[in-house]
């Protein structure tokens, strides 16, 4: 059951769960802490502290880009420890398939799409040969961190290392 007794008093987890749902939801859709606060019938510093509660991470949002990788399950699993909130990572044959399930419109819009969703990020690693880098910092025009793992152009996989680029991420949220 849902009911906590403290004291003389009955508290519903039930109630306090659908509370705290709501308060999210309406921070999520811009609503001030005070008006969120005062829609559901508790104090802004309430609201303050909640959020402060449940903070994972402050500082810059991260986005990370890399192919082709070897050891791209390792990175992804570390990227998601980290708290990375955007990933798209590729081995070779992945990006050889990704290009090539595609007609050029496609592919283009594809791409295209990466961009729009990439740049609402704070910062962005580029995984990849010096020249993808390059092209994505005209392409971007924002930060771009490069980690090199090769020339131009690069065929077959290559391994990053992991604690490294863990090392770049912590350094780039906090900065």
């Amino acid at each position: 059951m849902d009911l906590i007794r403290i004291g003389d008093k009955l508290i519903s987890r039930r109630k306090i769960d659908a509370t705290l749902e709501r308060i999210f939801a309406l921070r999520r859709q811009g609503f001030s802490q005070q008006e969120a606060a005062r829609q559901v019938g508790v104090d802004r510093t309430f609201v303050s502290r909640l959020e402060t509660l449940g903070e994972v991470r402050r500082g810059k949002r991260i986005a990370v880009v890399g192919f082709p990788l070897a050891n791209k399950g390792e990175v992804e699993a570390m990227l998601r420890q980290e708290g990375v909130e955007y990933t798209l990572l590729l081995t070779d044959t992945e990006r050889w398939d990704f290009v090539r399930q595609k007609n050029g419109l496609e592919l283009f819009n594809t791409i295209m799409e990466v961009v729009t969703r990439i740049r609402d990020y704070d910062v962005v690693i580029i995984i990849g040969s010096d020249y993808r880098i390059k092209v994505s910092e005209a392409l971007l025009g924002r930060d771009v961190i490069g980690y090199v793992i090769g020339t131009s152009p690069i065929q077959g996989d290559r391994t990053v290392d992991v604690e490294e680029l863990r090392q770049l991420v912590h350094q780039l949220a906090q900065d």
